[in-house]
């Protein structure tokens, strides 16, 4: 297993209150946990992940989410069973989706 963490500042975009879940840790995929923190207008993201070796790609994948969303004040956990990039952007996209309400 492999931990990686990210930290983007100045986001705009502030998430309601109750936390969500998306997601399914298990072969191929991933379970994403999103909530509301406290963190001085930043987005804290920590990856737990089975395919050791793959931080700059979680890193650009990461990047691309915070540039399309902005979030502030938020908090994500990934716990990755070795999803390809495309499924971790459409998980943190249903992520984001499901805490605001919006069609996935």
């Amino acid at each position: 297993m492999e931990t990686l963490e990210y930290r983007f500042e100045h986001g705009s975009r502030v998430l309601p209150a109750q936390a969500q879940v998306v997601g399914v840790v298990g072969s191929g995929n991933l379970e994403v946990l999103i909530e509301s923190a406290p963190l001085g207008g930043a987005c804290t993201i920590a990856i737990k992940t089975a395919a050791v070796g793959f931080g700059a790609t979680w890193e650009a994948v990461m990047r691309d989410f915070h540039e399309r969303w902005q979030l502030m004040d938020a908090r994500i956990d990934i716990n990755d069973m070795g999803a390809t990039p495309a499924v971790v952007s459409l998980r943190l996209d249903q992520a984001v989706q499901t805490m605001l309400g919006e069609q996935a």
